[in-house]
């Protein structure tokens, strides 16, 4: 049964979003919503009808805000500003992008404080619903006023201009699809061009699909990390809840607690034992992973508050008050969701490099504990993971140059006008690669301890023993890994075997395997 969203009544929520860009719930306004909308839409023909000029509905805009333009000209002005800026160039985004770009759009226009008409903001339901997705480029965005040329490519599509592409993922005409659908094309009126392409909503629809992404990674990273450290023959020690209360960041107990509950059971974990030697500390890359992990989750929890505050928010320029006042303002810069994407490119980039260093660890007979090199299966003859560390280490320098900051950067536009813009698009779309990139480097990583526990449940040369059994959660991760990766053997093609890692990892298998064991981790 498709789900449906309906938007009016209360603020979208970060899985609302997922919901109808990821998953193709359908959406319905809501009635309250479309009594804003008409109310709003009376202020706006009232003051179309003023011999005074107002900003959007009788003038030109930006630096030609102005000019003032004549009543029989202002479809034109309407039409023209949504032709001249779908001015976007390079690669189409992907279509999770622009349905959630689409969707946020009428969310705003829903909020009753754009002015735009029912139909205007029906014909975007309708698209979404009907599977329609406008191609929209990689480039043309500064952020400020808002994602320009992204949604005007999305208003050029309720136009019938344009191209789009169906439900099937085909390319057709706009007007060819509408037509297909029943879809009447949109003759945009007084203040409408402004209302659909003046706002956050492309870079806002990326940080909520990566916040939901980097909660699943997050935890997957636990469950890579707790492997490891049972692969590497680690103590458990340093998870224990007493250690986390005195430091008590939210996301640090969490982790700890996760690789807490992985490891339980494990005869693998280096324990201590009266009248022997046991391993007093391991290295930072295991040590630390609560405190690194939880770190990353702390930055997504800031970032989630304000994609929050966004999500309730109405972002146009000019807005219509409540109170009738139509009144221009700044709320189209993207600081704010800029901001926090760039944090969560740099904690990504850091998530990824402590596990590409935990991978790091097994391939070394130095610092192994007794695995052979590489994870060789026959030492010499076969180069093992070798080349999959380089992978790893590939993907995290490039996270590393991802986790730049765009937001400090501002390039100035529209004859000075427009003199300080957020980056904010260009933020979303480097920590995309970057959120990509790090599936691939825990998948690395999980392949790796995986096949460890191969090595470790081997019988001993010297006396025939094995060092120990993994803990039900770590078994039971191994056994999906062997469902679809073969027992180490001699060497083979390895590109497979990491993408196979991956698809475990992205599908949500790994975490759907160990929380059936554990329960759900945090």
């Amino acid at each position: 049964m498709t789900q449906h969203i309906l938007l009016g009544d209360a603020p979208l929520q970060i899985s609302d979003v997922v919901a109808v860009a990821r998953h193709g719930a359908a959406v319905t306004l809501s009635d309250r919503a479309v009594e804003r909308m008409t109310r709003s839409r009376k202020v706006v023909e009232s003051l179309a009808g003023d011999t005074n000029p107002h900003y959007g509905i009788s003038t030109g805009f930006g630096a030609l805000a102005n000019v003032q333009i004549p009543a029989e000209k202002r479809r034109q002005l309407q039409r023209s500003l949504v032709r001249s800026h779908a001015a976007g160039s390079g690669a189409e985004v992907e279509r999770e992008v622009v349905r959630a770009l689409m969707l946020l759009r009428l969310n705003t226009l829903a909020s009753g404080h754009t002015g735009a008409r029912l139909e205007t903001a029906q014909a975007y339901v309708d698209v979404l619903n009907a599977g329609i997705t406008p191609v929209v480029h990689e480039y043309g965005s500064l952020g400020c006023s808002g994602d320009l040329s992204p949604l005007a490519h999305c208003a050029l599509t309720i136009m019938g201009e344009g191209n789009a592409r169906d439900e099937h993922g085909e390319l057709h005409p706009s007007g060819d699809l509408l037509a297909k659908h029943g879809i009447t094309p949109i003759v945009l009126e007084e203040k409408e061009g402004l209302a659909l392409i003046n706002g956050t909503d492309g870079m806002l629809g990326m940080l909520c699909l990566a916040l939901t992404d980097i909660a699943a990674l997050t935890r997957v990273a636990d469950i890579a990390a707790a492997a490891s450290v049972e692969g590497l023959r680690g103590t458990d020690a340093v998870f224990a809840p007493e250690l986390h209360v005195i430091r008590p960041h939210e996301g640090q107990g969490n982790s700890a607690a996760n690789m807490h509950r992985i490891l339980e059971e494990s005869s693998l974990i280096s324990r201590a034992q009266e009248g022997s030697f046991s391993r007093v500390q391991d290295a930072y890359s295991l040590r630390c992973s609560p405190q690194v992990h939880g770190a990353v989750r702390d930055t997504a929890a800031h970032a989630s508050r304000v994609a929050e505050t966004e999500l309730r928010s109405a972002v146009d320029n000019p807005v219509v008050l409540d109170d009738g006042r139509v009144e221009s303002n700044g709320n189209f810069h993207g600081a704010p969701v800029g901001y926090v994407l760039d944090f969560l490119a740099i904690a990504v980039a850091d998530l990824a490099s402590i596990s590409e260093r935990r991978t790091d660890r097994f391939l070394d007979v130095a610092r192994n504990h007794g695995l052979p090199p590489f994870l060789a299966a026959d030492p010499g003859l076969d180069s093992g993971l070798m080349i999959a560390q380089y992978t790893a280490a590939g993907i995290v320098s490039e996270l590393k140059r991802l986790a730049v900051p765009a937001s400090v950067d501002s390039i100035p536009s529209s004859a000075m006008q427009e003199d300080h813009v957020s980056m904010g698009w260009s933020a979303a779309r480097k920590l995309r690669k970057a959120v990509d990139g790090l599936s691939r480097v825990l998948s690395i990583e999980l392949l790796a301890s995986t096949r460890a526990l191969d090595f470790r449940a081997r019988p001993s040369e010297a006396d025939g023993s094995v060092a120990g059994t993994p803990g039900p959660a770590t078994a039971a991760l191994h056994s999906l890994f062997r469902s679809v990766i073969a027992t180490p053997d001699t060497d083979g093609f390895l590109s497979p075997d990491i993408d196979s890692a991956h698809t475990l990892v992205v599908t949500g298998k790994v975490l759907e395997t160990v929380e059936s064991v554990t329960g759900d981790l945090r």
